[in-house]
């Protein structure tokens, strides 16, 4: 490439670049309105808890106060659970009877997805609480653990300045419809299809 040859493309990036400024600056100067998201996390990919949990350890670096309430999960331990923990801005509620094939009883599944979603009420009416994380809640509803209808009632409710973050696989239409953002992370490959167990600070 010629002297001449990299002026120009460096005068073309220059100029695409400042077009892109632009575009992004008028957007950020129109998004005026501020109040709580909500927030959906799902598809059949790892990383929408993860995600959910980053959102958490962000809004503590910004002195915010904090809930979370984990569907589903609960029988054994996380890192998530143990590190969260130690943090007084921190209110956390588990499940605590594990994955639905653990119990195989739909009766003892629906009772205790009741009382965490009755945790998750008392949270979304706790106008302290800057950020919500209700973990695995999609599978909840898949199984017609927790009735749809609450949850997009109670999301219209909450405090309007809380966010509330959703994750779990098969989100239902109605709730995605319901939410300012939704994500879905898809399956390419995962260490578990080659055998290779759960990791801590990974998957645990």
């Amino acid at each position: 490439m010629t002297a001449d040859d990299a002026s120009r493309t460096a005068e073309a990036h220059r100029l695409r670049m400042q077009r892109r400024k632009a575009r992004i600056d008028a957007r950020v100067a129109a998004a005026t309105e501020e109040r709580g998201v909500v927030l959906v996390l799902t598809g059949s990919g790892k990383g929408k808890s993860s995600s959910a949990f980053g959102m958490l350890a962000r809004a503590l670096g910004h002195g915010m106060r904090v809930g979370i309430v984990q569907f589903i999960k609960g029988a054994f331990s996380t890192g998530e659970e143990a590190f969260f923990r130690r943090f007084p801005e921190v209110r956390y509620y588990v499940m605590g009877e594990g994955f639905t094939w653990e119990t195989q009883d739909r009766d003892r599944d629906i009772r205790a997805a009741g009382a965490a979603w009755a945790q998750s009420l008392d949270m979304m009416s706790d106008s302290s609480l800057e950020l919500l994380v209700l973990d695995e809640l999609n599978i909840a509803l898949k199984y017609d653990y927790v009735p749809l209808p609450d949850v997009l009632a109670a999301l219209q409710c909450r405090p309007r300045h809380q966010h509330v973050v959703i994750t779990g696989r098969a989100a239902p239409q109605e709730l995605m419809d319901a939410a300012d953002t939704v994500t879905e992370m898809r399956v390419i490959k995962h260490a578990f299809s080659a055998g290779i167990r759960a990791q801590k600070g990974i998957e645990l």
